[in-house]
């Protein structure tokens, strides 16, 4: 049984990449250029600095169109980004059979809103955004923070991702993984791989 169940944000709790790819799109548009959902969406779901980069190297897009985004997405999110179905169910579950959540992302303080938002925040034991300065994944040292602030054995803890950077992330601090997918691919390091929040249960018991 996991008695620690460590929790990515994007694409794994919340439902966020299409909002987020939606903006970018919008303001692509505005500056005369067409660019296919799905392409911008796969290179969100690496991550938004990545997509930045990616059309910044074509387009040469500038600090005034990344700003316009950036607000732009901000407010999108707030008012359409939600939680996977069956999210908060299994993370009150894991909370109320005497478990621990723990949320680890790369935001910064809007993951801590969105879990507010729909009476989540209540569930985790504690939170690392991009506010506590630690090494962005694969690093471990995250993880590692956890593991001795919370003095965690390494076989009773899982991290929950829908990326390889949350994968290897866990695996470099020796804890067990488990890839989400949207049946888009599997990952072949995680020791699980599920495509529904359902399955979830089985896996932390």
């Amino acid at each position: 049984m996991y008695k620690h169940i460590i929790w990515d944000f994007d694409g794994t709790l919340f439902d966020t990449y299409p909002v987020m790819a939606k903006a970018f799109k919008k303001e692509l548009e505005q500056e005369g250029i067409e660019e296919s959902m799905d392409e911008i969406l796969r290179y969100m779901k690496v991550s938004i600095s990545h997509t930045i980069q990616h059309y910044k190297e074509i387009y040469d897009i500038d600090d005034e169109f990344i700003q316009r985004y950036t607000k732009q997405r901000r407010i999108t999110e707030m008012e359409l980004c939600k939680p996977f179905d069956g999210i908060e169910e299994i993370c009150r579950y894991i909370n109320t059979t005497d478990r621990n959540n723990y949320l680890y992302t790369h935001r910064g303080e809007s993951a801590l809103k969105f879990l507010e938002k729909y009476h989540m925040y209540e569930y985790f034991t504690d939170f690392i955004t991009s506010q506590n300065g630690f090494l962005r994944k694969p690093s471990p040292d995250a993880i590692n923070y956890l593991i001795d602030k919370y003095d965690i054995m390494h076989d009773e803890a899982i991290m929950i991702g829908d990326r390889d950077l949350d994968i290897l992330s866990a695996k470099n601090a020796g804890i067990h993984t488990c890839f989400l997918t949207d049946g888009d691919g599997t990952d072949s390091i995680a020791d699980y791989t599920v495509n529904n929040i359902e399955k979830l249960y089985s896996i932390i018991e």
